[in-house]
């Protein structure tokens, strides 16, 4: 074989692997009022086919979707339990996200991350293109960028750093496709975090993940996220880390910085009563019952609000900026 057809034939393959694990991650534009505010809802922890009060969650997220006119639903992950979706004909997707969010205010776009239950099934069939076409306001990537125009979301895929999924999976098995080289897919999405933070203009950065950085509930604070991802959050002035993961609602200050760590992981089934009792340090609301979260946006403003079953405010926090 000649060198300029050896060339011709490599350096596609190469380039198509680099490619496979690291890129500037994918955004998306995502139009804000014509006032320039934002509303949206956030919950996670949610897919159980209407179960553990799913779908009295769903029907109060109608209510007040409708009421702030929400601009779109923001999903924290484990979006389909026990074990993600079997395929992309899997019938729990209708049954637990079609035929569950049917107000009218909720036809909105769904930004969605993978929890660790979604990796325990078919993973890649959450991200396929083919569930938009059943239902077109699923949109679900391991990791990208929503732009807003007055805040920048980043979407970050926070299975793949957890190291016990992998050293001690118990009875699981986690769909590890377009992970590996683990670590080097760690290290460019740090890298792209990093990078996209840096460069964001936005009034507003809010960064979103499935595991919580900080939390007093069942599972804690997830040390690596706390070890990697933390320090450039910091780094870069986020105002806000939402996560799910526990099954509760939650607020924690950071005590080093501005962040506001929020955890709204009760769209079904919940926790009562397993509550850490170590780490309490800035901790401002903590709810073990299922529920949902409201985040309100100015130029000046950010309001969030915590939800029970019924509707009921449970906590309301602002945050201010100058102009």
């Amino acid at each position: 074989m000649g060198c300029d057809r050896w060339v011709m034939l490599v350096i596609p393959i190469i380039y198509a692997l680099l490619s496979n694990v690291s890129g500037e991650l994918k955004r998306f534009e995502q139009p804000s009022k014509g006032d320039g505010s934002l509303s949206f809802l956030v919950i996670g922890d949610w897919g159980r086919r209407g179960a553990f009060n799913q779908s009295q969650v769903a029907s109060q997220m109608g209510k007040m979707g409708e009421k702030l006119d929400i601009d779109f639903v923001v999903s924290t992950g484990d979006n389909f339990y026990d074990n993600g979706l079997r395929s992309v004909h899997d019938l729990a997707f209708e049954e637990s996200f079609t035929n569950i969010y049917t107000a009218n205010s909720l036809q909105k776009q769904w930004y969605s991350v993978l929890g660790n239950h979604d990796y325990r099934g078919d993973a890649e069939a959450q991200l396929s293109p083919l569930l938009t076409k059943i239902d077109t306001r699923w949109l679900c990537l391991r990791s990208f960028i929503v732009n807003a125009e007055l805040a920048e979301i980043i979407f970050v895929d926070t299975t793949p750093f957890v190291n016990s999924y992998f050293q001690d999976p118990e009875d699981h098995i986690y769909d590890w496709r377009g992970i590996n080289p683990r670590k080097h897919y760690i290290a460019n999405l740090l890298k792209d975090v990093e990078c996209a933070l840096r460069e964001s203009n936005a009034k507003w950065k809010i960064v979103v993940g499935h595991h919580a950085i900080k939390s007093v509930g069942h599972h804690g604070d997830t040390k690596e996220l706390a070890t990697h991802l933390l320090p450039i959050l910091k780094a870069n002035n986020v105002d806000f880390y939402m996560n799910g993961h526990d099954h509760c609602l939650e607020h924690i200050s950071d005590t080093e910085s501005p962040i506001q760590f929020l955890t709204s992981g009760a769209g079904s089934k919940a926790w009562r009563g397993d509550v850490k009792q170590l780490n309490r340090e800035g901790l401002k609301f903590f709810y073990d019952g299922q529920g949902f979260m409201s985040v309100q946006l100015t130029q000046s403003n950010a309001e969030i609000a915590f939800y029970d079953v019924d509707g009921k405010i449970l906590h309301r926090w602002n945050a201010f900026k100058q102009f």
